[in-house]
């Protein structure tokens, strides 16, 4: 079976076809899969004269582009170990998760010059890669390794458990770790995918951050297994993003809610033709029908959602568009190749309807975490993912909440999605979060964490109200905050453990 070099068989099929578009690149950042071919043989033949060799690391801190893909597809055509780091990290942090990888190599964008040289010295790295801009003492020019040779580069040993590259967590509830990613899961990744949404000649956009696996896995790389073309962002807005689906024919999008929301507050949004589009994806966090509905109504688009996380898939569910309303909420039903069950605290299955963790079994699961020894699967095979989840009697599934975000309050568990999901529905609410605190009374009760959509009003006593009038005398929150904006994560998805820490140290 051949694995391990996407772009030596792209160039074989499909040498011409336009593979890449860097869009912060100009004119010079279209590139055909023969061009990315080229360009990932000279940086991996360059990696193999520095001692770079199966199994090795290579570490990568730069803003999304093709040198992103280029690395990428470089390390594999040599057996190595691909590393995106979080360019959001201060260097104190990301020497945090470089030391356990003990990478070889690092290469790096010119915005991280400064964070480079802070880090350096405590991570031992012995080659530094310089993307553009001033060099960091040592550091080689990319230019210069891409106008070197590029004689082709392949590693025949490569095995469908070698470990491709290694994804932090989102880190939602905790410290991120390095799921490590095989040739087997990004293959059945890219099957199911092809399955359930893209086909050939697709083009889509990547715009959340490569670091993520939904940079490198929702769409960009099972679409560069199929000979289509990706258009890459480095940073997203909402008229940008706008502009780009007409002007390069966009056929398939994934984005979260809150993108959605702001591209549909554009004043450019009606004027855009949505003429190419064959269906827009929506994950990290449930559609709001509202919005679906305000949509649609402008421009006749099919909405599909998913959900998948950095350890398995990502493609792991989908809900196809004649379901959106009908099934509002629900991530869909497993993917083809997917085994998905809902148990108990011990282990053993519920009935459709109660509530229990989501478990997952297949083989799009990774393969663990880099340097932890502990098993991360149970003796069934499946996959634990602190989801909380219920399934109906036709096999659709609903994430309930995060196991570690439920909290009892006076006896009865109260699962925060369920309550956001009702704020949502307010016209007003642009994104919300609720949070446990402590009460001397019930000994946990709800906070809800608002921030409104621009020119919109909205009260305490009046979100409260709605909550009074759609839930459980249990479930409503005690109170209601108001922030500018949520902080969130680089997939969308907002950071409870962040707003638990600002609430305390502003109370």
């Amino acid at each position: 079976m051949f694995i391990g070099d996407w772009m030596r068989r792209g160039a074989q099929y499909w040498p011409d076809n336009l593979a890449v578009v860097d869009v912060a690149k100009g004119d010079a950042g279209r590139f055909t899969y023969a061009a990315l071919n080229r360009r990932a043989d000279a940086v991996a033949g360059w990696l193999r004269g520095r001692g770079v060799v199966r199994g090795d690391r290579v570490a990568l801190l730069a803003h999304s582009g093709v040198e992103v893909l280029d690395v990428f597809f470089a390390c594999a055509k040599l057996g190595a170990i691909f590393v995106p780091l979080n360019w959001r990290s201060p260097w104190r942090e990301l020497v945090d998760v470089i030391l356990p990888v003990s990478p070889r190599v690092l290469v790096f964008g010119p915005e991280f010059a400064a964070t480079t040289a802070e880090l350096r010295p405590h991570t031992g790295i012995a080659e530094l890669v310089h993307l553009e801009g001033e060099p960091v003492a040592g550091s080689t020019a990319y230019a210069t390794i891409l106008a070197g040779p590029a004689d082709p580069v392949d590693n025949p040993a490569v095995d469908l458990e070698d470990i491709a590259c290694l994804l932090f967590t989102g880190g939602t509830t905790g410290a991120p770790k390095a799921a490590k990613i095989s040739y087997r899961q990004i293959a059945w990744n890219t099957l199911n995918t092809m399955v359930h949404e893209i086909q050939r000649g697709d083009v889509t956009i990547t715009h959340t951050p490569m670091f993520h696996t939904g940079g490198l896995f929702v769409y960009t790389i099972p679409l560069l297994t199929l000979g289509g073309t990706v258009v890459i962002m480095k940073k997203w807005t909402a008229d940008d993003m706008l502009a780009l689906i007409e002007q390069y024919k966009v056929t398939a999008l994934f984005c979260v809610p809150t993108q959605y929301q702001m591209m549909l507050d554009s004043p450019r949004f009606a004027a855009t033709s949505f003429a190419s589009v064959r269906f827009l994806t929506s994950g990290g966090a449930p559609l709001p029908v509202p919005l679906i509905r305000a949509f649609c109504a402008v421009h006749k688009v099919a909405f599909k959602q998913g959900f998948g996380m950095t350890e398995f898939g990502p493609g792991a569910f989908s809900l196809a568009p004649e379901f959106g309303e009908v099934k509002a909420g629900s991530i869909g039903r497993p993917n083809y190749f997917v085994d998905a069950r809902i148990v108990d605290d011990d282990n053993v299955p519920v009935k459709d309807g109660e509530v229990g963790e989501l478990v997952l079994k297949g083989p799009a699961a990774c393969s663990g975490y880099f340097g932890v020894d502990a098993p991360h699967f149970d003796e069934h095979g499946f996959f634990h993912t602190g989801d909380l989840a219920r399934r109906d009697a036709e096999g659709f599934y609903y994430i309930v909440d995060r196991k570690k975000d439920m909290f009892i309050s006076g006896g009865e568990n109260v699962y925060p999605v369920e309550i956001e999901k009702i704020l949502y529905e307010h016209p007003a609410v642009a994104q919300c979060a609720v949070i446990s605190v402590p009460d001397p009374q019930w000994g946990e009760v709800g906070k809800a964490v608002v921030a409104l959509r621009p020119g919109a009003s909205a009260t305490e006593a009046e979100l409260l109200q709605r909550c009074r009038d759609h839930l459980a005398r249990y479930k409503i929150p005690k109170s209601v905050v108001f922030l500018d904006a949520l902080p969130l994560s680089p997939a969308g998805k907002i950071l409870k453990r962040e707003l638990r820490a600002m609430l305390s140290t502003s109370a």
